[in-house]
């Protein structure tokens, strides 16, 4: 797939793109979610970007609370998965591994129909975290037949305080590499199937 090389011409539709944002980490002071409320702020007319970091509000996944038994709170996660036309994910690393609350959540939609066909890419507030990554792609590929593998985006912002990481993604580099990525995200949302405009 072919991706433009900047976010110049994102607003020239009337067409409004639905962006789901998903934080790995429920911290309140979580780097991942920093990054993602900058992506936010950059984000160009025409691309409505909603942040989820809730995950520690969602109860532990059972197949026997699901269909009718599924519980408030997840209903609310896969009522804003359905709205979206794509889906962005930033997580810390566990122990090598995927944070448990976004393996939960992932998990709760393993079976649902809302995500299958969603494009998801990633991107990452660390210089670290490689085999969760690894790990992450290989579940999102599996639950999604529209997982953009190749689209990718990282900053090294471990230990960084909120102040400190507006400062470093603001800088004119980093903001075009934002800049560009959402251009690339949007491009590859508008050319998938889950694209429906006017709705």
């Amino acid at each position: 797939m072919s991706y433009p090389n900047n976010a110049t011409t994102l607003g020239c539709k009337k067409d409004n793109i639905k962006i789901l944002a998903i934080s790995g980490s429920a911290r309140e002071a979580s780097t991942n979610t920093a990054l993602l409320r900058v992506m936010n702020s950059l984000a160009p007319a025409g691309v409505e970007l909603l942040i989820f970091h809730r995950l520690n509000a969602l109860p532990v996944f059972s197949p026997d609370s699901e269909g009718e038994a599924t519980p408030a709170e997840v209903r609310e996660l896969m009522e804003k998965v359905s709205a979206v036309d794509g889906i962005i994910v930033s997580s810390p690393e566990y122990v090598r591994a995927i944070p448990g609350g976004l393996k939960n959540a992932i998990d709760w939609m393993v079976s649902r129909f809302e995500v299958i066909d969603k494009p998801i890419a990633l991107v990452h507030a660390s210089h670290r975290g490689d085999d969760m990554l690894a790990s992450l792609r290989l579940v999102l590929s599996t639950v999604s037949d529209n997982f953009l593998a190749d689209l990718f985006l990282r900053f090294p912002l471990i230990g960084k305080s909120k102040e400190e990481i507006d400062a470093f993604l603001r800088k004119p580099e980093h903001e075009s590499k934002i800049s560009t990525f959402l251009g690339n995200f949007v491009t590859a949302v508008r050319q998938s199937g889950e694209y429906k405009p006017n709705e």
